[in-house]
Formats: C-alpha cells, structure tokens, sequence
C-alpha cells in the first residue's frame, strides 16, 4: 500500500494508528535473487513488487548540504570479474567486491592533519547554487502529490571517518580535537547557509543522517564525544528545521547504538534504523525504555528468515507485539535479505506479518519502493 506523507508522518508521530506499515527496507542481498531463481521465483517476486509492500514516496528537497564540487574526476582505474578499483570525488581509491557487495570500500583517505583538511575544505563550504530554485519547485510539486520531502545532512561522525578513515576518525577526538571541531563547525556553517533559504520555500518532513558508527560491540565514539562534539551541530541544525515544521531526523546507523541514543535524543534525533537484533538491538525493550519519543524502523531479525516457519513466527509475535503497535515505528527486516533464505520462507514471513499486523491478505495488488531512505552520497 503507497501512504501519503501525512499518513506516514502521522503514523510516526502516533497520531494515526489505524493502518500499521509493514515494509522492506533495503530489498536482497547480492546473489540471493540467483538463489530464488533455482527455486522457482516469480519474476514479480524477484523485483519485489508482488509482496505488495507499504511504502511512502519521497523526494529530495532540492538543497544540497554534502559534497559541492570534487577533488577527482570519478573513474575505475582497474576492474575483474570479482572486483572493481575506482577513484571517487575526493580521490580516494575504493575497491568494490563484486560478488558480495553493492558499495565500494575506501582504502584511502584524504586527511591526516590540519593542513590536509584545508586544502580540501572549499568542497564543503557554501556556494550558492547548492540551492536549485529548480529542483526545490519540482520537489513542491511532487510534495502536493502526497511525496515526503527528505533533506540529507552529513553524519557529524560520517564526515570524519569518510576523510580520514575509521581508525583515524575514532583517535582524532583525542588527538587532533582542533581538526575535528573544524571539520563539524564548515558542515555546520553550510548546511544552516543551505537549509536558511531553502525551507523558505519548501517545508522539509524530514532530516536524513548517515552514520554507521557502530559495530556489534558497542558505537565507534561514547555519549562524551557525541554531547561535545556532535550536539553543537545537530542541535542547531535541528532547531532551524523543526522551527519551520520538520518533524524527524531520522539517524541510519547499523550495530549496537544502545550506549549513545540517549545522547542522540539530546541532540535532536527522535527517530533510529535499522535497529539490528544480531547487533543486540531489541526494539521492543527500546520501546519500553523511551516510548514514542523514539521512532524507529526495522528491528526483525533479517537471519530468523534461515530457520524453520516455526521460528519466524515466533520472532515476528514478540517484535510486532500490541505494545509495538501504538505508532512511531516502521516494521522490516534490520537490512538486506540475507543469501540462504528460501523464497518460500520469504513468502511466509511476508504473509505472517500482515496477519499479525492485521492487514489484509495479499491479493495481486503490487507495490514496493526501497525504505531506506538515506544512502549516503560518498562513504
């Protein structure tokens, strides 16, 4: 079923809780189609459509807060059947496995020090036609078409590990503090030059924040770093947007956040995905804790969809449990569908969860649009 922004905003916010969203956020993982197709999968199925997903259409707003300009001409400069190296924007060479992954993996960074950081930093500060006139009336116009407008801002900690690499990112907060708040205080700048014109002429629904700033063990950074060095960004940010009637900033990050959501809530973020079990995320002991001031999406175990019919409906009973159902949350798998899940217990995840969410049966209505709403532009 297509929602209109109203009704998902309205569903997020736990206004309207009459129609839960039942959706596939990021669609299969590489080779796993293959293996449906050995297993007799419709075409319909392969692209997605005939599981008749929720979904809201959205668009971009038409601004743009990241990269203005680049540092490379983008090019592959060697390519195999299993791997591809390219240079990116900001001339950092990426290999991209072919055969197991959809993004490629910088193995260079651009910033090591200070003096790095400034020869680069003209792609980050503002310039004009970051604001398309063009692109903004286009997105209104889609916007009376029940579309969401999304505006895509840079992680406070994305920025950092996509100049200097993770390692590096992580040590700088102690070692080169001065060159973090830099970084953070051009992005601040920019994004707030971008936003201050542009949400004069089109309301925004919502912020979008790449991050992946967590692994199973824990987040990459602690509440310390987040409160001193992300809030002075997020925090003014978001007070521009929900001054003019933005209501989410919605953060993307995989691995196990639990240490750093209260930090993040304090910053400004209300909303979280995709919220990953294997990572020790449990969106029903999230709920309890916050209740509707965190929104999520995601949350069900992408790897139950492996074990028996028995253990999928024993996963979905507890995640889409009544106290669940009260809004401010987007039900779906943690991330891609993993290789090794039989079609046929796809198909009984996908029938399963709408009993339990009581939406109708599938009956050849077809629809899915990719939930996942921010894909960040250059990790």
């Amino acid at each position: 079923m297509k929602f209109s922004r109203k009704k998902y905003i309205d569903l997020m916010l736990g206004n309207d809780v009459d129609r839960q969203m039942f959706v596939e956020l990021f669609g299969p993982l590489i080779g796993l189609k293959e293996e449906w197709i050995a297993q007799g999968v419709t075409q319909e199925e392969m692209d997605m459509v005939a599981f008749d997903w929720d979904y809201v259409p959205f668009t971009a707003c038409g601004a743009n807060a990241l990269i203005y300009g680049q540092l490379a001409q983008p090019r592959i400069i060697e390519e195999t059947e299993d791997y591809a190296i390219s240079i990116d924007q900001l001339g950092r060479t990426n290999k991209l496995a072919k055969k197991s992954a959809t993004l490629s993996i910088p193995v260079t960074y651009p910033v090591e020090n200070m003096d790095d950081w400034r020869k680069i930093k003209h792609v980050f500060e503002f310039h004009p036609n970051r604001v398309n006139i063009n692109a903004i009336e286009k997105a209104n116009q889609l916007r009376k078409q029940n579309y969401l407008v999304t505006a895509d801002i840079f992680g406070a900690f994305n920025v950092i590990r996509m100049l200097m690499g993770e390692e590096n990112c992580c040590l700088a907060f102690y070692t080169q503090p001065e060159l973090v708040r830099d970084i953070l205080s051009t992005v601040t700048e920019t994004t707030l030059s971008v936003f201050e014109q542009t949400l004069d002429m089109i309301k925004v629904d919502q912020i979008q924040v790449h991050e992946d700033m967590a692994g199973k063990s824990g987040p990459m950074v602690g509440p310390k770093q987040i409160l001193e060095f992300f809030k002075p960004y997020y925090s003014k940010v978001w007070d521009l947007f929900s001054s003019k009637g933005t209501k989410i900033m919605q953060v993307d990050s995989d691995g196990n956040i639990y240490a750093i959501i209260d930090a993040l809530l304090y910053c400004g973020v209300n909303s979280i995905y995709p919220m990953e079990p294997a990572a020790g995320m449990d969106i029903v002991e999230l709920r309890k804790k916050y209740g509707k001031k965190l929104m999520m999406a995601g949350g069900i175990d992408k790897h139950v969809l492996r074990e028996t019919k028995e253990d999928i409906r024993k996963e979905l009973e507890y995640k889409l449990q009544p106290i669940m159902q009260q809004g401010g949350m987007i039900f779906g798998l943690d991330h891609r569908i993993p290789n090794g899940t039989p079609i046929e217990n796809y198909r009984y995840y996908v029938d399963t969860g709408r009993e339990i969410l009581g939406i109708p049966p599938r009956n050849g209505q077809k629809g899915w649009n990719r939930m996942a709403f921010c894909g960040p532009s250059i990790l």
